[in-house]
């Protein structure tokens, strides 16, 4: 370490890793693509320049699917300056809800729906900023969702700065 500086430990909650509590910067254990990396779609990096990102990939008519919709307005309310939200309809024709199971889906299997993803930036075991996420198929509720966006956010501005996007 250079003279002068200090190692300052992140408030984030949740480490890097493959479990299924982690952030995960390549495919996690449960996935069948373990350790594999995530082709990240563009859009999703642009959006990552600047800020955390929580993406809702959804239906209108489904119980989980409103309760999840419900869970994140909630976040929104209190983090919605400081994190970007993309409530994404599945089957209406926008491309980015219809890639998100291929990219996202934390266990790789049948697709349920909803879909939430968050996405930040977090340190590798080789000190480089790339992405890293978390998603979960199902409602999750307002507590999880919450852990998660406080930690995106935490996460994102500690290393924002060292992202070479």
């Amino acid at each position: 370490m250079t003279a002068g500086l200090v190692a300052v430990a992140s408030a984030a909650e949740r480490s890097v890793g493959t479990g299924p509590d982690d952030w995960w910067t390549v495919y996690p254990d449960q996935h069948p693509n373990t350790g594999s990396e995530v082709d990240h779609p563009l859009w999703v990096l642009e959006i990552l320049k600047d800020r955390p990102l929580l993406i809702l990939d959804h239906s209108t008519n489904c119980k989980a699917c409103i309760d999840q919709e419900d869970a994140a307005d909630a976040i929104m309310e209190e983090y919605g300056s400081d994190i970007r939200y993309e409530n994404l309809i599945v089957n209406v024709g926008d491309f980015r809800a219809e890639g998100l199971f291929d990219v996202y889906d934390p266990d790789g299997g049948k697709q349920y729906i909803p879909l939430t993803i968050v996405l930040t930036l977090v340190e590798d075991s080789d000190g480089n900023v790339v992405v890293g996420w978390q998603s979960a198929e199902d409602a999750t509720g307002v507590d999880r969702l919450r852990s998660l966006v406080e930690d995106a956010i935490e996460l994102h501005d500690e290393n924002v700065g060292g992202w070479d996007a």
